[in-house]
């Protein structure tokens, strides 16, 4: 009788305890890599979350703007409670030869897109719910498709390092003609379908240029540096194809990401 109330007076206990939230989903494999979500800690109606994304040596997945070639992931938050909206962050890629002549954007070994989480009521749980497609490529590209879940409730997550690691590695809004060791100096037309752009970098070893158009359907070559740059830039330039049907490039609005040395920036301009 004493081990049988001792033992019920055990499990009484152990349910009594607090429920700590897990923060993360379980990785959801395939042949060639794994995804999950993260979550920070909670406080108010605004949260951090995260997409993590790990691949095997030699594969790599694509950036939102893939490059000459690739596919870029593509998210679905539409099932989840009490979140009203979800704004997807995203690090500083890479370039990499995409083995066609060409060059895509992305991301080797393993990346965190942050998540900018707006709940619908402050004070209840959310629970967040991802359908993810991308796609993992070495020699050839392997479409995924994976779903997970996670419910945000703890008050000091084990991934709040992670998370603050890579919103560190996301680039930093700036303005052309910043006073930053790494800017933009100038964007300009030169003739109808070029575009020239001027970067101040004078301690910089390797330089990307991104660009992207006002909307995805605009597939805006990567700039490539000029051999021959003005003194004191770096001169990069690029051709205006890859427009979508009727769209004009007077005055659209353009986005250019720098990334060099570990510094990333992003600047909006209008093309005049």
């Amino acid at each position: 009788m004493r081990a049988a109330v001792g033992v019920a007076t055990l499990l009484a206990g152990a349910y009594a305890l607090p429920v700590r939230a897990q923060d993360s989903s379980p990785w959801q494999r395939d042949a060639h890599s794994a995804v999950r979500l993260i979550a920070g800690s909670r406080s108010g109606g605004v949260l951090l979350g995260g997409i993590a994304f790990q691949m095997q040596p030699g594969w790599k997945t694509y950036w939102r703007n893939p490059g000459d070639s690739g596919v870029p992931p593509r998210f679905d938050f539409s099932k989840s409670d009490n979140v009203d909206a979800v704004t997807v962050l995203w690090p500083a890629p890479m370039k990499f030869d995409d083995g066609a002549g060409g060059f895509s954007i992305g991301y080797k070994q393993q990346v965190v897109l942050p998540l900018r989480i707006v709940a619908k009521s402050a004070d209840k749980p959310v629970t967040l719910r991802a359908d993810i497609h991308y796609a993992v490529c070495d020699k050839l590209c392997v479409p995924v498709e994976a779903n997970a879940e996670l419910t945000f409730a703890s008050v000091a997550s084990t991934e709040d390092g992670a998370l603050s690691a890579a919103l560190d590695a996301v680039p930093k809004p700036a303005n052309i003609g910043d006073p930053n060791p790494l800017t933009i100096r100038d964007v300009k037309r030169d003739g109808k379908v070029n575009v020239l752009v001027d970067v101040s970098a004078p301690e910089v070893r390797k330089l990307d240029l991104f660009v992207e158009g006002p909307t995805p359907d605009w597939a805006l070559p990567i700039p490539k540096l000029v051999e021959r740059s003005p003194p004191g830039v770096k001169r990069f330039e690029f051709e205006l194809d890859g427009l979508p049907p009727g769209a004009k490039p007077d005055g659209a609005a353009l986005k250019f990401t720098l990334v060099g040395d570990g510094k990333a920036y992003e600047f909006n301009t209008s093309l005049d």
